[in-house]
């Protein structure tokens, strides 16, 4: 979940034996190494390195399709429409478990075997997408990421979970920022080394299903690496909590479906700029490379490149754009700013020739500011005890936003071509401005808080904290 730490309690006292306590396990006469040492920030380094790969298979092996979008058609025989059923498979399981990734890591599972279980998801998945375009099966290649769907969410919340349970304060906001700059880094690797991954196993067995069967299989490599991670995250954490005796770590995430009742018409206008908004990022990447190809004649490598400059500048931009937001507060006002420069991005894409890197830059950058600024707004319009409900239906109706419009964005560009899809990712952002414009002045009216600056909210925080003491 994009800001699964905002809600997170961090875990930094050590008389509750956080991981960044000061105890040890050492004896009298034999020292524990740094590196051994889970209370060391040396072995805590060691374990971010983990956390930071733990889903890097998954966002590499995400974006596939995309990566290989004329391979994937042209070997497969298909139309634009069955190819993003590619996409839809993904989405489709997590309408449903985001709303119970975090009660199965927690009451289930346990942190560790939940991990693990959700990366063999996601690993299984990948084997069985590249299996099925291996024998040229494409309803084995939806099955395959409807199971790569299952892993790939709930890996997330259990890689914040980690993430919570072994750092605290300004350390942890610096894991989130290197997490989500390693899941970009995953995405702009794929479609950047995909195609030219494609190539040389064309070079060997020629082109066709087999190619492209063998090229996700090859992908599927750092699935099973990042099923390693969690393996070894799992020994640590073990370890840890033995030598520190520290609880196993849990998210902390409360689900309850009658909540979604008391829901305050501020929050359903958020969900309506979540959907309108990423249903015009996410299909439109998975659809880019073609579209670069036919419509400003780029090769396809260059293709490639310009369709990732999104993931590009979002790893860097993102903590960067979430520290301003923080300080400067004004969150409904900066989801303006992020919906309109998209929705120019959009237009410029659409009806003008000018260099697409301009508009694919101003995409990644108006990404990531919406990012940053419109997910932490759920905490100010819900009650603590609804944060988790909250969330969890926010990414449901999100999913099932991505789903449906990717099966109908398919189906645009076969029957209408990409003129049209464009004018209809510009009318989905559109729905968002309108949501974000009434969310501003319903926040106004109501005196609500969500466009204060952050001295305002410090000052209204301070105040607080002083009537309960």
């Amino acid at each position: 979940m994009p800001d699964f730490e905002e809600r997170q309690s961090l875990l930094g006292d050590e008389n509750e034996g956080s991981f960044t306590g000061r105890q040890t396990a050492r004896g009298p006469d034999r020292p524990m190494p740094a590196i051994c040492d889970p209370s060391h920030l040396l072995h805590r380094v060691v374990v971010l390195l983990f956390m930071c790969f733990l889903g890097f298979g998954s966002y590499f092996c995400y974006d596939n399709p995309a990566a290989l979008q004329t391979q994937v058609i042209q070997d497969l025989n298909l139309n634009t429409a069955k190819f993003m059923q590619l996409y839809a498979w993904y989405s489709w399981p997590n309408v449903i478990l985001c709303f119970f990734g975090g009660f199965l890591l927690d009451r289930v599972f346990g942190i560790r075997l939940g991990t693990i279980i959700f990366s063999l998801f996601v690993c299984v998945g990948q084997v069985i997408f590249a299996t099925g375009a291996l024998v040229n099966r494409f309803w084995l290649m939806e099955l395959g990421r409807f199971v790569f769907g299952i892993g790939g969410e709930s890996l997330a919340v259990a890689q914040n979970t980690y993430a919570v349970n072994w750092f605290k304060g300004k350390e942890l906001n610096l894991v989130f920022g290197l997490q989500l700059s390693m899941a970009r880094l995953g995405s702009t690797v794929n479609m950047n080394i995909m195609g030219w991954v494609y190539s040389r196993v064309e070079d060997l067995v020629g082109s066709g299903h087999t190619a492209l069967g063998i090229s996700l299989m090859i992908a599927a490599v750092t699935c099973l690496f990042s099923l390693v991670c969690a393996l070894v995250l799992a020994f640590l954490d073990k370890r840890a909590e033995r030598i520190l005796h520290k609880e196993e770590g849990k998210t902390g995430e409360v689900i309850k479906l009658t909540d979604v009742k008391d829901f305050p018409f501020p929050l359903w206008l958020i969900f309506i700029i979540c959907v309108g908004y990423y249903v015009a990022i996410f299909p439109f990447i998975g659809l880019g490379q073609v579209f670069f190809i036919e419509k400003f004649n780029f090769s396809p490598a260059e293709a490639r490149a310009v369709n990732s400059i999104v993931y590009i500048i979002s790893a860097p931009a993102s903590p960067v754009l979430g520290f301003m937001v923080d300080k400067t507060g004004r969150n409904v006002v900066w989801v303006i700013t992020a919906v309109v420069a998209t929705l120019a991005a959009h237009m410029m894409l659409a009806f003008t020739f000018w260099n697409p890197w301009i508009a694919m830059s101003l995409l990644g950058v108006s990404y990531s500011l919406l990012a940053c600024a419109l997910w932490p707004m759920v905490a100010f319009v819900v009650p603590e005890h609804q944060l988790g409900t909250a969330y969890g239906f926010m990414q449901s109706i999100q999913n099932l936003g991505l789903a449906l419009i990717a099966m109908a964005a398919g189906a645009i560009l076969d029957t209408r071509g990409y003129l049209v899809l464009e004018v209809f990712f510009c009318a989905c952002i559109c729905i968002a401005l309108i949501a974000v414009v009434m969310l501003y002045f319903v926040d106004y009216l109501r005196g609500g808080d969500l466009n204060q600056s952050a001295a305002a909210r410090a000052k209204l925080q301070k105040e607080a904290t002083s009537d309960a003491e």
